[in-house]
Protein backbone atom coordinates (compact mmCIF):
# COMPACT_ATOMS: atom_id res chain seq x y z
CA UNK A 1 0.00 0.00 0.00
CA UNK A 2 2.85 2.16 1.02
CA UNK A 3 4.37 1.54 -2.46
CA UNK A 4 1.17 2.45 -4.15
CA UNK A 5 1.26 5.44 -1.94
CA UNK A 6 4.52 6.71 -2.73
CA UNK A 7 4.63 6.02 -6.69
CA UNK A 8 1.37 8.07 -6.46
CA UNK A 9 3.30 11.25 -4.87
CA UNK A 10 6.35 10.89 -7.08
CA UNK A 11 3.94 11.49 -10.13
CA UNK A 12 2.51 14.33 -8.74
CA UNK A 13 6.28 15.69 -7.67
CA UNK A 14 7.08 15.54 -11.17
CA UNK A 15 4.07 17.74 -12.24
CA UNK A 16 5.05 20.36 -9.59
CA UNK A 17 8.38 20.65 -11.04
CA UNK A 18 7.16 21.55 -14.04
CA UNK A 19 5.48 24.54 -12.48
CA UNK A 20 8.32 25.44 -10.71
CA UNK A 21 10.93 25.25 -13.98
CA UNK A 22 12.87 22.59 -12.55
CA UNK A 23 12.86 20.75 -15.46
CA UNK A 24 16.82 19.56 -15.00
CA UNK A 25 16.10 17.91 -11.73
CA UNK A 26 13.22 15.92 -13.17
CA UNK A 27 15.26 12.78 -14.61
CA UNK A 28 17.28 12.32 -11.23
CA UNK A 29 15.01 13.13 -8.99
CA UNK A 30 12.71 10.29 -10.35
CA UNK A 31 15.66 8.20 -10.55
CA UNK A 32 16.07 8.23 -6.84
CA UNK A 33 12.54 8.62 -6.01
CA UNK A 34 12.09 4.84 -7.86
CA UNK A 35 15.38 3.54 -5.87
CA UNK A 36 13.75 4.61 -2.45
CA UNK A 37 10.30 3.01 -3.62
CA UNK A 38 12.60 -0.08 -4.95
CA UNK A 39 13.97 0.08 -1.02
CA UNK A 40 10.49 0.27 0.07
CA UNK A 41 8.83 -2.45 -1.58
CA UNK A 42 11.52 -4.70 -1.33
CA UNK A 43 11.23 -4.33 2.73
CA UNK A 44 7.55 -5.95 2.18
CA UNK A 45 8.81 -8.85 1.10
CA UNK A 46 8.20 -11.11 4.39
CA UNK A 47 5.56 -8.85 5.39
CA UNK A 48 2.55 -10.69 4.07
CA UNK A 49 -1.01 -7.73 4.35
CA UNK A 50 -4.01 -6.63 3.20
CA UNK A 51 -5.50 -3.06 3.29
CA UNK A 52 -8.74 -1.33 2.97
CA UNK A 53 -10.89 -4.63 3.11
CA UNK A 54 -8.80 -6.98 0.85
CA UNK A 55 -8.78 -4.10 -2.03
CA UNK A 56 -4.92 -4.53 -1.77
CA UNK A 57 -3.07 -7.47 -0.58
CA UNK A 58 0.78 -7.74 -0.46
CA UNK A 59 2.55 -10.92 -0.50
CA UNK A 60 5.70 -12.29 -1.95
CA UNK A 61 3.93 -12.62 -5.61
CA UNK A 62 2.69 -8.81 -5.57
CA UNK A 63 5.90 -7.52 -4.26
CA UNK A 64 8.34 -9.60 -6.60
CA UNK A 65 6.81 -8.66 -9.34
CA UNK A 66 5.60 -4.59 -8.50
CA UNK A 67 9.70 -4.45 -7.95
CA UNK A 68 10.32 -5.75 -11.40
CA UNK A 69 8.21 -3.14 -12.73
CA UNK A 70 10.09 0.18 -10.77
CA UNK A 71 13.19 -1.16 -12.19
CA UNK A 72 11.70 -1.66 -15.62
CA UNK A 73 10.10 1.46 -15.26
CA UNK A 74 13.55 3.16 -13.81
CA UNK A 75 15.46 2.13 -16.75
CA UNK A 76 12.51 3.82 -19.21
CA UNK A 77 12.81 6.97 -17.26
CA UNK A 78 16.32 7.30 -17.34
CA UNK A 79 16.10 6.88 -21.35
CA UNK A 80 13.56 9.32 -21.60
CA UNK A 81 16.30 12.39 -20.92
CA UNK A 82 17.65 11.66 -24.44
CA UNK A 83 14.68 10.17 -26.33
CA UNK A 84 12.68 13.30 -25.35
CA UNK A 85 15.60 16.17 -25.21
CA UNK A 86 14.11 18.01 -28.12
CA UNK A 87 10.77 17.87 -25.72
CA UNK A 88 12.31 19.69 -22.86
CA UNK A 89 9.00 21.50 -22.02
CA UNK A 90 6.99 18.25 -22.21
CA UNK A 91 9.28 16.28 -20.26
CA UNK A 92 7.70 16.32 -16.87
CA UNK A 93 3.87 15.46 -18.76
CA UNK A 94 5.79 12.31 -20.41
CA UNK A 95 7.29 11.22 -17.00
CA UNK A 96 4.53 11.53 -15.20
CA UNK A 97 2.46 9.96 -17.53
CA UNK A 98 4.86 6.73 -16.66
CA UNK A 99 5.10 6.68 -13.52
CA UNK A 100 1.09 7.36 -13.29
CA UNK A 101 0.98 3.94 -15.64
CA UNK A 102 3.35 2.16 -12.82
CA UNK A 103 0.82 2.97 -10.24
CA UNK A 104 -1.75 1.03 -12.57
CA UNK A 105 0.75 -1.86 -13.25
CA UNK A 106 1.47 -2.59 -9.31
CA UNK A 107 -2.16 -2.67 -8.36
CA UNK A 108 -2.46 -4.75 -11.24
CA UNK A 109 -0.43 -7.73 -9.31
CA UNK A 110 -1.69 -6.04 -5.67
CA UNK A 111 -5.57 -6.60 -6.55
CA UNK A 112 -7.71 -7.92 -3.74
CA UNK A 113 -10.73 -7.12 -5.37
CA UNK A 114 -12.06 -7.34 -9.02
CA UNK A 115 -12.69 -3.30 -8.78
CA UNK A 116 -9.19 -2.73 -7.62
CA UNK A 117 -8.24 -4.98 -10.65
CA UNK A 118 -9.69 -3.01 -13.42
CA UNK A 119 -8.71 0.43 -12.24
CA UNK A 120 -5.52 -0.51 -12.39
CA UNK A 121 -6.25 -1.96 -16.07
CA UNK A 122 -7.60 1.84 -16.93
CA UNK A 123 -4.68 3.35 -15.59
CA UNK A 124 -2.41 1.87 -17.25
CA UNK A 125 -4.14 1.62 -20.38
CA UNK A 126 -5.20 5.48 -21.03
CA UNK A 127 -1.69 6.66 -20.24
CA UNK A 128 -0.72 3.88 -23.16
CA UNK A 129 -3.17 5.53 -25.36
CA UNK A 130 -1.61 9.06 -24.65
CA UNK A 131 1.90 7.78 -24.94
CA UNK A 132 1.32 5.98 -28.07
CA UNK A 133 0.02 8.80 -30.30
CA UNK A 134 2.52 11.35 -27.95
CA UNK A 135 4.12 11.98 -31.45
CA UNK A 136 1.00 14.88 -32.65
CA UNK A 137 3.46 15.65 -36.03
CA UNK A 138 4.00 12.19 -36.72
CA UNK A 139 0.97 10.71 -38.68
CA UNK A 140 2.04 6.99 -37.50
CA UNK A 141 2.13 7.66 -34.24
CA UNK A 142 -1.65 9.16 -34.44
CA UNK A 143 -2.82 6.44 -36.23
CA UNK A 144 -0.89 3.87 -33.54
CA UNK A 145 -2.61 5.63 -30.94
CA UNK A 146 -6.17 5.92 -32.50
CA UNK A 147 -5.87 1.65 -33.08
CA UNK A 148 -4.48 0.98 -29.79
CA UNK A 149 -7.03 3.27 -28.22
CA UNK A 150 -10.29 1.73 -30.72
CA UNK A 151 -8.80 -1.61 -29.58
CA UNK A 152 -7.32 -1.18 -25.91
CA UNK A 153 -11.39 -0.11 -25.32
CA UNK A 154 -13.18 -2.86 -26.76
CA UNK A 155 -11.26 -5.01 -24.66
CA UNK A 156 -11.67 -2.97 -21.47
CA UNK A 157 -15.56 -3.44 -22.45
CA UNK A 158 -15.22 -7.40 -22.56
CA UNK A 159 -12.89 -7.85 -19.28
CA UNK A 160 -15.31 -5.47 -17.38
CA UNK A 161 -18.96 -7.55 -18.74
CA UNK A 162 -16.70 -10.73 -17.35
CA UNK A 163 -16.57 -8.68 -14.07
CA UNK A 164 -19.84 -8.08 -14.00
CA UNK A 165 -20.85 -11.98 -14.77
CA UNK A 166 -18.87 -12.97 -12.01
CA UNK A 167 -19.85 -10.66 -9.70
CA UNK A 168 -23.78 -11.97 -10.65
CA UNK A 169 -22.56 -15.25 -9.89
CA UNK A 170 -20.43 -14.80 -6.74
CA UNK A 171 -22.08 -11.59 -5.21
CA UNK A 172 -18.89 -10.13 -4.61
CA UNK A 173 -15.82 -8.27 -5.94
CA UNK A 174 -13.25 -9.81 -3.22
CA UNK A 175 -10.97 -12.45 -4.84
CA UNK A 176 -10.65 -14.31 -1.70
CA UNK A 177 -14.82 -15.00 -1.65
CA UNK A 178 -14.79 -15.67 -5.49
CA UNK A 179 -11.99 -18.17 -4.63
CA UNK A 180 -13.59 -19.69 -1.88
CA UNK A 181 -17.10 -20.26 -3.67
CA UNK A 182 -15.46 -21.10 -7.26
CA UNK A 183 -14.87 -24.62 -5.45
CA UNK A 184 -18.52 -25.39 -5.06
CA UNK A 185 -19.57 -27.95 -7.31
CA UNK A 186 -22.15 -26.40 -8.52
CA UNK A 187 -22.03 -22.68 -9.99
CA UNK A 188 -23.95 -20.67 -12.70
CA UNK A 189 -23.26 -20.94 -16.35
CA UNK A 190 -22.38 -16.97 -15.92
CA UNK A 191 -19.20 -17.41 -13.80
CA UNK A 192 -17.07 -19.53 -16.36
CA UNK A 193 -18.79 -17.14 -19.29
CA UNK A 194 -17.30 -14.53 -16.95
CA UNK A 195 -13.82 -15.80 -16.69
CA UNK A 196 -14.04 -16.84 -20.50
CA UNK A 197 -14.41 -13.06 -21.17
CA UNK A 198 -12.01 -11.59 -18.64
CA UNK A 199 -9.16 -14.09 -20.14
CA UNK A 200 -9.98 -12.38 -24.11
CA UNK A 201 -9.48 -8.91 -22.79
CA UNK A 202 -6.65 -9.85 -21.15
CA UNK A 203 -5.23 -11.57 -23.97
CA UNK A 204 -5.33 -8.55 -26.06
CA UNK A 205 -3.10 -7.47 -23.37
CA UNK A 206 -0.65 -9.25 -23.89
CA UNK A 207 -0.77 -9.28 -27.82
CA UNK A 208 -1.58 -13.16 -27.72
CA UNK A 209 -3.28 -14.88 -31.32
CA UNK A 210 -5.97 -14.56 -32.58
CA UNK A 211 -5.61 -10.92 -30.56
CA UNK A 212 -2.29 -9.71 -31.76
CA UNK A 213 -3.28 -7.40 -34.78
CA UNK A 214 -3.36 -4.38 -33.06
CA UNK A 215 0.87 -4.95 -31.98
CA UNK A 216 2.74 -4.74 -34.90
CA UNK A 217 1.43 -1.33 -36.00
CA UNK A 218 0.98 0.38 -32.96
CA UNK A 219 4.34 -1.15 -32.57
CA UNK A 220 5.92 0.55 -35.51
CA UNK A 221 3.74 3.78 -35.39
CA UNK A 222 3.93 4.61 -31.45
CA UNK A 223 7.14 6.57 -30.48
CA UNK A 224 10.37 4.12 -29.77
CA UNK A 225 10.34 4.82 -25.96
CA UNK A 226 6.84 4.04 -25.71
CA UNK A 227 7.36 0.61 -28.04
CA UNK A 228 9.92 -0.52 -25.16
CA UNK A 229 7.47 0.31 -22.54
CA UNK A 230 4.43 -1.77 -24.43
CA UNK A 231 6.88 -4.71 -25.19
CA UNK A 232 8.69 -5.18 -21.75
CA UNK A 233 6.42 -3.63 -18.75
CA UNK A 234 2.89 -3.68 -20.33
CA UNK A 235 3.23 -6.93 -21.35
CA UNK A 236 4.33 -8.50 -18.32
CA UNK A 237 2.03 -6.59 -16.29
CA UNK A 238 -0.70 -8.49 -18.31
CA UNK A 239 0.34 -11.73 -17.78
CA UNK A 240 1.24 -11.77 -14.13
CA UNK A 241 -2.46 -10.32 -13.96
CA UNK A 242 -3.70 -12.76 -15.46
CA UNK A 243 -1.56 -15.68 -13.98
CA UNK A 244 -2.64 -13.96 -10.41
CA UNK A 245 -6.59 -14.03 -11.59
CA UNK A 246 -6.97 -17.48 -12.53
CA UNK A 247 -5.18 -19.07 -9.93
CA UNK A 248 -7.60 -17.33 -7.68
CA UNK A 249 -10.19 -18.67 -9.62
CA UNK A 250 -8.76 -22.13 -9.67
CA UNK A 251 -9.10 -21.87 -14.03
CA UNK A 252 -6.50 -24.69 -14.22
CA UNK A 253 -8.69 -27.88 -12.86
CA UNK A 254 -11.01 -27.10 -16.15
CA UNK A 255 -9.76 -29.12 -18.94
CA UNK A 256 -11.86 -27.24 -21.49
CA UNK A 257 -9.75 -24.68 -20.40
CA UNK A 258 -6.36 -26.35 -20.76
CA UNK A 259 -6.69 -27.09 -23.82
CA UNK A 260 -7.65 -23.77 -25.01
CA UNK A 261 -4.63 -22.30 -23.17
CA UNK A 262 -2.46 -25.35 -25.17
CA UNK A 263 -3.92 -24.02 -29.02
CA UNK A 264 -3.53 -19.93 -28.04
CA UNK A 265 0.28 -20.75 -26.49
CA UNK A 266 1.38 -23.20 -29.65
CA UNK A 267 -1.09 -20.13 -32.39
CA UNK A 268 0.82 -17.43 -30.32
CA UNK A 269 4.76 -19.22 -30.63
CA UNK A 270 4.27 -19.98 -34.35
CA UNK A 271 2.36 -17.08 -36.08
CA UNK A 272 4.75 -14.46 -34.18
CA UNK A 273 7.53 -16.13 -35.03
CA UNK A 274 6.73 -17.05 -39.12
CA UNK A 275 5.40 -13.70 -39.50
CA UNK A 276 8.62 -12.07 -38.15
CA UNK A 277 10.76 -13.74 -40.62
CA UNK A 278 9.26 -11.61 -43.09
CA UNK A 279 9.98 -8.23 -41.34
CA UNK A 280 12.32 -5.67 -42.04
CA UNK A 281 11.70 -3.16 -39.44
CA UNK A 282 13.16 -3.66 -36.38
CA UNK A 283 9.78 -2.55 -34.04
CA UNK A 284 7.63 -4.66 -36.52
CA UNK A 285 9.99 -7.69 -35.98
CA UNK A 286 10.20 -7.29 -32.29
CA UNK A 287 6.15 -6.88 -32.34
CA UNK A 288 5.86 -10.49 -33.77
CA UNK A 289 8.69 -11.53 -31.38
CA UNK A 290 6.37 -10.28 -28.76
CA UNK A 291 3.53 -12.28 -29.35
CA UNK A 292 5.84 -15.93 -29.94
CA UNK A 293 7.22 -14.57 -26.27
CA UNK A 294 3.66 -14.16 -25.25
CA UNK A 295 3.11 -17.68 -26.48
CA UNK A 296 5.89 -18.93 -24.27
CA UNK A 297 4.21 -17.36 -21.28
CA UNK A 298 0.70 -18.67 -21.18
CA UNK A 299 2.82 -21.86 -20.87
CA UNK A 300 2.60 -20.99 -17.14
CA UNK A 301 -0.93 -21.46 -17.10
CA UNK A 302 -0.77 -25.28 -17.59
CA UNK A 303 0.77 -25.31 -13.90
CA UNK A 304 -0.60 -22.59 -11.92
CA UNK A 305 0.10 -23.71 -8.84
CA UNK A 306 3.66 -24.29 -9.34
CA UNK A 307 5.13 -22.03 -12.02
CA UNK A 308 4.88 -18.62 -10.06
CA UNK A 309 8.48 -18.35 -9.80
CA UNK A 310 8.88 -19.66 -13.84
CA UNK A 311 6.76 -16.74 -14.64
CA UNK A 312 8.93 -14.53 -13.15
CA UNK A 313 11.73 -15.52 -14.23
CA UNK A 314 11.17 -16.07 -17.71
CA UNK A 315 9.39 -12.35 -17.77
CA UNK A 316 12.39 -10.39 -15.89
CA UNK A 317 15.06 -12.52 -18.68
CA UNK A 318 12.69 -11.35 -21.53
CA UNK A 319 11.85 -7.67 -20.25
CA UNK A 320 15.62 -6.97 -19.57
CA UNK A 321 16.52 -8.17 -23.16
CA UNK A 322 13.51 -6.24 -24.52
CA UNK A 323 15.10 -2.85 -22.61
CA UNK A 324 18.70 -3.48 -23.92
CA UNK A 325 17.85 -4.00 -27.18
CA UNK A 326 15.48 -0.88 -27.53
CA UNK A 327 18.45 1.21 -25.84
CA UNK A 328 20.13 0.46 -28.81
CA UNK A 329 17.46 0.92 -31.26
CA UNK A 330 16.64 4.70 -29.88
CA UNK A 331 20.44 5.48 -30.40
CA UNK A 332 20.62 3.70 -33.82
CA UNK A 333 17.37 5.50 -35.38
CA UNK A 334 16.89 8.52 -33.44
CA UNK A 335 16.20 11.46 -35.83
CA UNK A 336 15.25 8.80 -38.45
CA UNK A 337 11.90 8.12 -40.62
CA UNK A 338 11.99 4.64 -40.06
CA UNK A 339 13.61 2.14 -37.52
CA UNK A 340 14.72 -0.94 -41.09
CA UNK A 341 17.42 -2.87 -40.63
CA UNK A 342 19.12 -1.06 -42.78
CA UNK A 343 19.63 1.70 -40.29
CA UNK A 344 21.92 -1.01 -38.52
CA UNK A 345 24.28 -2.10 -41.38
CA UNK A 346 28.03 -2.15 -40.03
CA UNK A 347 26.81 -0.96 -36.36
CA UNK A 348 29.57 -3.50 -35.25
CA UNK A 349 31.94 -1.49 -36.87
CA UNK A 350 31.03 2.52 -36.18
CA UNK A 351 30.20 1.14 -32.74
CA UNK A 352 31.36 -2.47 -31.40
CA UNK A 353 30.12 -2.23 -27.69
CA UNK A 354 26.46 -1.58 -28.85
CA UNK A 355 25.96 -3.95 -31.07
CA UNK A 356 27.46 -6.18 -28.83
CA UNK A 357 24.51 -5.13 -26.18
CA UNK A 358 22.20 -5.63 -29.19
CA UNK A 359 23.77 -8.96 -30.43
CA UNK A 360 23.30 -10.61 -26.79
CA UNK A 361 20.00 -9.43 -25.98
CA UNK A 362 18.20 -10.94 -29.35
CA UNK A 363 20.36 -14.19 -28.06
CA UNK A 364 18.84 -14.19 -25.21
CA UNK A 365 15.66 -13.84 -26.83
CA UNK A 366 16.28 -16.41 -28.83
CA UNK A 367 17.18 -18.75 -25.63
CA UNK A 368 20.89 -19.40 -26.42
CA UNK A 369 23.41 -19.78 -23.37
CA UNK A 370 24.45 -18.09 -21.15
CA UNK A 371 21.63 -15.23 -21.16
CA UNK A 372 18.95 -15.80 -19.11
CA UNK A 373 16.41 -16.08 -21.91
CA UNK A 374 17.94 -19.82 -22.33
CA UNK A 375 17.51 -20.72 -18.48
CA UNK A 376 14.18 -19.61 -18.62
CA UNK A 377 13.21 -21.54 -21.40
CA UNK A 378 14.75 -24.86 -19.84
CA UNK A 379 12.77 -24.19 -16.46
CA UNK A 380 9.69 -23.31 -18.33
CA UNK A 381 9.81 -26.61 -20.79
CA UNK A 382 10.45 -28.86 -17.82
CA UNK A 383 7.94 -28.02 -15.83
CA UNK A 384 5.29 -28.19 -19.28
CA UNK A 385 6.61 -31.33 -19.10
CA UNK A 386 6.05 -32.35 -15.54
CA UNK A 387 2.26 -30.92 -16.34
CA UNK A 388 1.78 -33.60 -18.71
CA UNK A 389 2.04 -31.28 -22.29
CA UNK A 390 5.11 -32.25 -24.06
CA UNK A 391 3.23 -31.81 -27.30
CA UNK A 392 3.73 -27.75 -26.41
CA UNK A 393 7.08 -28.12 -25.51
CA UNK A 394 7.97 -29.72 -29.04
CA UNK A 395 6.43 -27.21 -30.66
CA UNK A 396 7.73 -24.73 -28.45
CA UNK A 397 11.60 -25.72 -29.09
CA UNK A 398 11.02 -25.47 -32.65
CA UNK A 399 9.93 -22.35 -32.52
CA UNK A 400 13.15 -21.08 -30.85
CA UNK A 401 14.99 -22.68 -33.24
CA UNK A 402 12.73 -20.69 -36.44
CA UNK A 403 13.33 -17.09 -33.86
CA UNK A 404 17.14 -17.70 -34.62
CA UNK A 405 16.40 -16.83 -38.33
CA UNK A 406 15.11 -13.65 -37.65
CA UNK A 407 17.21 -12.32 -35.04
CA UNK A 408 20.64 -13.65 -36.92
CA UNK A 409 19.27 -11.68 -39.82
CA UNK A 410 19.89 -8.47 -37.38
CA UNK A 411 22.63 -9.74 -35.76
CA UNK A 412 24.51 -10.56 -39.51
CA UNK A 413 23.37 -6.61 -40.94
CA UNK A 414 25.67 -5.28 -38.17
CA UNK A 415 28.55 -7.45 -38.59
CA UNK A 416 28.67 -8.17 -42.60
CA UNK A 417 27.07 -5.07 -44.05
CA UNK A 418 28.89 -1.66 -44.53
CA UNK A 419 28.28 1.04 -42.76
CA UNK A 420 25.80 3.99 -43.97
CA UNK A 421 26.99 6.72 -41.93
CA UNK A 422 28.51 7.12 -38.57
CA UNK A 423 26.40 7.79 -35.46
CA UNK A 424 28.16 10.74 -33.13
CA UNK A 425 27.75 11.22 -29.96
CA UNK A 426 27.34 8.92 -26.77
CA UNK A 427 24.98 9.23 -24.10
CA UNK A 428 25.89 8.09 -20.90
CA UNK A 429 22.50 7.40 -19.81
CA UNK A 430 21.53 5.16 -23.18
CA UNK A 431 25.23 3.27 -22.70
CA UNK A 432 24.06 2.74 -18.70
CA UNK A 433 20.54 1.38 -19.33
CA UNK A 434 21.70 -0.83 -22.04
CA UNK A 435 25.14 -2.22 -20.36
CA UNK A 436 23.20 -2.92 -17.08
CA UNK A 437 20.19 -4.30 -18.44
CA UNK A 438 22.05 -6.85 -20.02
CA UNK A 439 24.86 -7.49 -17.41
CA UNK A 440 21.60 -8.29 -15.12
CA UNK A 441 20.10 -10.73 -17.81
CA UNK A 442 23.68 -12.47 -17.82
CA UNK A 443 24.22 -12.76 -14.03
CA UNK A 444 20.32 -14.11 -13.89
CA UNK A 445 21.28 -16.34 -16.38
CA UNK A 446 24.91 -17.63 -14.68
CA UNK A 447 22.34 -17.61 -11.10
CA UNK A 448 19.06 -18.66 -11.93
CA UNK A 449 18.07 -18.95 -8.47
CA UNK A 450 18.55 -15.64 -7.52
CA UNK A 451 14.88 -14.58 -9.04
CA UNK A 452 13.10 -18.59 -8.79
CA UNK A 453 13.67 -19.33 -4.98
CA UNK A 454 11.87 -15.77 -4.56
CA UNK A 455 8.26 -17.28 -4.95
CA UNK A 456 9.55 -21.32 -4.53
Amino acid sequence: MTTLIAIIGLGVLCLIFEIFDFRKAIIPITIIGLLAILGLTVSEFNSPASYYNNMLIVNRFSVSFSSLFIVLTLFLVALSHNFYENHQSKLSDYVAIKIFLLSGAVAMVTFGNLAMFFLGIEVLSISLYVLAASSRMNIKSNEAGMKYFLMGSFASGIILFGICLIYGAMGSFDIVEISEMSQSAELPIWFPIGIVLVTIGMLFKIAAVPFHFWAPDVYEGSPTLTTALMSTLAKVVAIATLYKLLTALHADVNYSFQIVVVVISIASMTVGNIMALRQTNVKRMLAFSGISHAGFMLMTLLSLSTSAGSLLYYTTAYSLAGIAAFSVIIYVCKNRDNEDIVNFHGLGKTNPLLAAILTASLLSMAGIPIFAGFFAKLVLFSQTIQAGYLVVVIFAVINSIISVGYYFKLILAMYTKEPNEERKGKPFLIYAVALIAIVLNIVLGMFPSLVLDLLA
